[in-house]
């Protein structure tokens, strides 16, 4: 596959039509007709002194050049093998052979480049056009207008005045009192401006570069003197020299700046320099300087070989003059507990298909402390627009921004029909600080080789299933194993009544240790260890579906399926106290439990086979057959429900209600609405009842590492992006803690989105800082090649 461009809109180019190709001699000797040009007019004149031809009222040139002959259609092709291999009669041949030659001979003519003027005069001695009234030349989608001008034919240069070039396509509009082309690709220009979106005729542009004087050369740079930049007309800024790319590729320059202040980090700019490595690889530089805190660089490599070969890699270091013991104010203000000065982020996605379709996936995710992605959360390098990015780019993102364990991973996949095998290396950033003495840092997996599959029993109904798991679990300091896991299960299918889906899957689990000692931990059981057990389930569930016909729906059907189900799940008491505890796998618990349930499903259903989910709804509860859960066998009765009531609008519920403690142990609510101009509205609301006896039962798996809050948790966060106008944006996101009445996070931002350019200023308060983000970008320059001064 070849490689693929970055999606970076370039600045613009300048395919500007200045070259008018005659050929003089025949346009003598035809007046209003050649091989090359076809030339009307109301009126054409011959004059002798010097010998000229001029074009008086609505004159128009057409340049016409020979199209490629059209290959021989499949018919013809079949045609002549057959002539070849059976012969043909030598009077078909020679008969054929002048209507052939005739058919070669005039090839047919297509036009390339029209020139219209009220009055043209070619003088055919000097090789020279002049023009007047309402020029335009229009050849390969490109446009220029003048009010006059001259052409030489022989230097192929020319002057033009009061003329404009519009490139089609690529939204570049160049206008100048005079426009001289120079050479081949040169031009000069005389009071002129640019600009890189349309403009309607007469339309003010809403910015544009304006300048005394520019050379350019086309596929090089544009150098302006005396460059100002306006605002709807207005200059709002000035400098004596500067350069514009004006190539038809991504082009390395500055983009535009961000202007930042916080109350933490004073006044901020970042100046990106973006640097074109090829068509499929580029660097962007962010020398970025904050006035309390010191200079904090960064630097971003891309490349993108194809949609399955691509990466990013980031990197951003700042020697912080705030993080030092003597800042009380700044450490009591802002809640922050890191002391290091010299803070960082690294980060790398990537994505690559090899040899037999081995699909790699690379994520990269390292901080200097936990506190500096949620400080320095603004902006395009920010923790939330680059979450963004990666999510739209990879399909997956990054670790909380106040996560204690950063993931770094290295996996590789291979899929077969039933089967798929994956290996991967997984190492955590550590970034908790004040870890007690003697407690174990995080596991590292290296490596993880895990090969699941299933597969048909013959004809027999059943299926063979299995996870076959290995992984070398090391740590700097603390207990870690090689440990193998081997679970194979059988499937099969209990003909119990034709009404009833039933089956039963029956398997066995053995885990083999080997514990290793790490640092100063001592391991007090045998190094080899070994756990056998085995687990059961078996369900009963039937369906019923019934479709009712309602004009709600805008005449579709309502369909709607009950299925209510039975599951039995069975799990052996194993004593696994002599186990290292390293994950939910070492500490499977005993389970004798009955689940049962009604799931509801609503589907819309149109004419044909088109059909929508419209919601659901799940109750479910289980029971414990366990002796030591006979006081409380009854586990909380459990909810989940989905609406989607029209497309782009969806919401989620969950709930679980503690039938002993009468209330409920959590709870929550989901909700999104968008529109197709953009508009957003979302809605997180959550309670969690940490003490409750139900919510304890739930957690599967509880490690050393968790850092789970006890008490009450009560948490609503809201985003709203709202049109205000057709050009006016509104935008709002909250995180707020209700358990504490605290307000996490507040974004206010307000957009300006003009056709060729936007303006963004946010303002963001969080617990610890304040802070304002200015961001201005300019249609096809900002987030692609820039420019030099």
């Amino acid at each position: 596959m070849p490689p693929r461009n970055l999606p970076r809109p370039k600045i613009f180019s300048l395919a500007i039509l200045l070259a008018v190709l005659l050929c003089p001699q025949a346009l003598f000797a035809a007046k209003t007709a050649t091989e090359e040009w076809n030339i009307t007019a109301d009126k054409l004149t011959r004059l002798e002194h010097p010998r000229r031809i001029i074009g008086e009222g609505d004159v128009i040139l057409e340049k016409r050049e020979p199209q490629p002959p059209p290959g021989p259609s499949p018919a013809q092709k079949a045609k002549e093998m057959w002539t070849d291999v059976l012969g043909a009669p030598a009077k078909e041949k020679i008969a054929a052979a002048p209507e052939k030659a005739a058919a070669e001979a005039q090839p047919a003519m297509r036009v390339t480049t029209v020139i219209k003027a009220d009055w043209i005069s070619y003088n055919v001695e000097r090789k020279y056009i002049e023009a007047k009234g309402n020029i335009s030349i229009v050849s390969g989608g490109d446009t220029l207008k003048a009010s006059s001008g001259t052409v030489s034919l022989e230097s192929e240069t020319g002057t033009f005045t009061n003329a404009i070039i519009t490139t089609e396509g690529k939204s570049t509009h160049l206008e100048g009192k005079t426009v001289t082309r120079t050479g081949y690709n040169t031009y000069h220009i005389e009071q002129g401006w640019v600009i890189t979106c349309k403009l309607k005729d007469g339309e003010t542009p809403p910015w544009s570069l304006s300048t005394s004087s520019a050379n350019i050369e086309k596929g090089g740079y544009a150098k302006l003197k005396n460059a100002r930049f306006n605002v709807g007309g207005v200059p709002i800024f000035y400098t004596p020299y500067m350069v514009v790319p004006v190539k038809d590729t991504r082009q390395t320059g500055l983009l535009f700046p961000e202007w930042s202040y916080s109350s933490n980090s004073g006044f901020g700019a970042n100046l990106p320099l973006f640097i074109n490595l090829s068509h499929s690889a580029d660097i962007t530089l962010f020398p970025e300087y904050m006035t309390q805190r010191g200079f904090k660089p960064g630097l971003e490599f891309r490349y993108a070989m194809s949609d399955t070969d691509k990466g990013v890699f980031f990197g951003q270091f700042l020697n912080d003059r705030l993080s030092d013991p003597s800042q009380t104010e700044y450490y009591r203000d802002s809640g922050y507990t890191h002391t290091n000065a010299q803070r960082y982020w690294l980060y790398g996605k990537a994505d690559a298909v090899v040899g037999n379709n081995w699909q790699l996936r690379l994520d990269l995710d390292i901080a200097s402390d936990r506190d500096y992605l949620d400080e320095f959360n603004g902006g395009y390098t920010g923790y939330d627009s680059t979450e963004s990015r990666m999510r739209a780019m990879f399909g997956r993102g990054f670790d909380g921004a106040t996560s204690f364990y950063r993931d770094n991973t290295l996996v590789a996949s291979k899929y077969w029909q039933g089967t798929s095998l994956t290996a991967s290396l997984e190492g955590e950033n550590d970034l908790l600080q004040n870890r007690p003495a003697g407690a174990a840092t995080p596991l590292w997996k290296l490596p993880s080789i895990t090969y699941r599959g299933a597969q048909p029993l013959y004809s027999t109904g059943m299926s063979l299933n299995w996870n076959a798991n290995y992984v070398n679990y090391w740590r700097q300091d603390g207990i870690g194993a090689n440990r193998l896991d081997l679970h194979p299960s059988i499937s099969m299918p209990v003909p119990l009544s034709r009404y009833l889906e039933s089956n039963m899957e029956v398997g066995v689990r053995d885990t083999y240790y080997q514990a290793q000692e790490y640092g100063n931990a001592t391991w007090d059981n045998n190094n080899s260890q070994n756990r056998l057990l085995g687990d059961a389930q078996f369900e009963v569930a039937t369906t019923l579906t019934r479709e009712f016909a309602t004009a709600s729906f805008g005449g579709a059907a309502l369909e709607h399926q009950i299925r209510p189900y039975v599951r039995y799940n069975y799990l052996p008491d194993v004593n696994q106290n002599s186990l290292p505890a390293l994950d939910a796998i070492d500490r499977i618990k005993q389970q004798s439990l009955i689940t049962y349930g009604i799931d509801n499903f609503f589907n819309t259903t149109g004419t044909g086979t088109s059909s929508r989910e419209y919601a659901t709804f799940r109750l479910f509860q289980s029971y414990s057959l366990l002796s030591e859960d006979s006081d409380r066998p009854f586990y909380a009765v459990g909810s989940r429900a989905t609406w989607t009531p029209i497309p782009r609008t969806s919401f989620e519920y969950d709930a679980y209600y503690d039938i002993y403690a009468h209330t409920f142990s959590s709870y929550s609510l989901a909700g999104t609405y968008t529109t197709q101009r953009g508009d957003m509205f979302t809605i997180d609301y959550s309670y969690y009842d940490t003490t409750t006896d139900d919510f304890k039962r739930r957690l599967s798996y509880l490690d050393e590492y968790s850092t789970l809050t006890t008490g009450t948790i009560e948490q609503i966060n809201a985003m709203v992006r709202a049109h205000i106008t057709d050009r006016w944006i509104a935008k709002f996101e909250v995180d707020h803690s209700i358990a504490s009445n605290t307000t996490q996070a507040l974004d206010i931002g307000l957009i300006y989105q003009a056709p060729c350019w936007s303006v963004a200023v946010e303002s963001r308060r969080t617990e610890a800082d304040t802070s304002f983000l200015v961001v201005f970008s300019l249609a096809n320059i900002t987030s692609s090649s820039g420019l030099s001064f």
